[in-house]
């Protein structure tokens, strides 16, 4: 498994950033004075060596604290882009839903191509990182791609390609 380097960008939509941003915020405003208040209280119970509710406190803090640390990295590393939006597109790309026909089984598939931030293979949104979005980033319409799964090959027809639906009742 290749490490990814040090300076390398993350790509995140304006969405997938906010959500970070949100999650960060609270960790540090709400979840810190939680835990240093669960701290404070088991430490209210005197012997250390033998306080269960102390150490888990401890444990809880460190797992906050971590957390923070992944995503003041994520957001410092992360390039915004940008997701087209409204009716059909040329060639797949981040943003777009597509259509596919998996010509192994004859079944057909819509996937949304999101970040890694907004991916949930069970909702059928998979990151634009993935095995799958990368061999189909840049396809158009008609292409077949082959990917190489656990249980061996697949292979892919695009079906239709569509940009992502703008709500028109959200004025962000």
């Amino acid at each position: 498994m290749e490490k990814k380097k040090l300076d390398e960008k993350i790509m995140l939509t304006k969405e997938g950033y906010e959500i970070l941003e949100k999650e960060l915020k609270h960790l540090k405003t709400v979840k810190r004075k939680e835990v240093a208040e669960k701290i404070n209280q088991a430490l209210a119970f005197g012997d250390l060596s033998e306080n269960a509710e102390y150490e888990e406190a401890k444990n809880e803090q460190a797992f906050i604290e971590g957390r923070i640390l992944v995503l003041e990295e994520k957001l410092m590393k992360a390039t915004i882009v940008e997701e087209q939006t409204g009716g059909n597109s040329e060639k797949i790309h981040l943003g777009v839903r597509v259509m596919l026909e998996n010509l192994n089984s004859g079944k057909q598939i819509e996937y949304s191509i999101v970040d890694s931030v907004g991916a949930n293979p069970s909702l059928q949104k998979i990151s634009f990182e993935s095995p799958l979005a990368q061999a189909l980033i840049g396809k158009t319409k008609g292409d077949e791609i082959e990917l190489k799964v656990p249980a061996g090959m697949v292979k892919y027809r695009v079906i239709d390609i569509k940009k992502k639906e703008v709500n028109p009742f959200n004025h962000e």
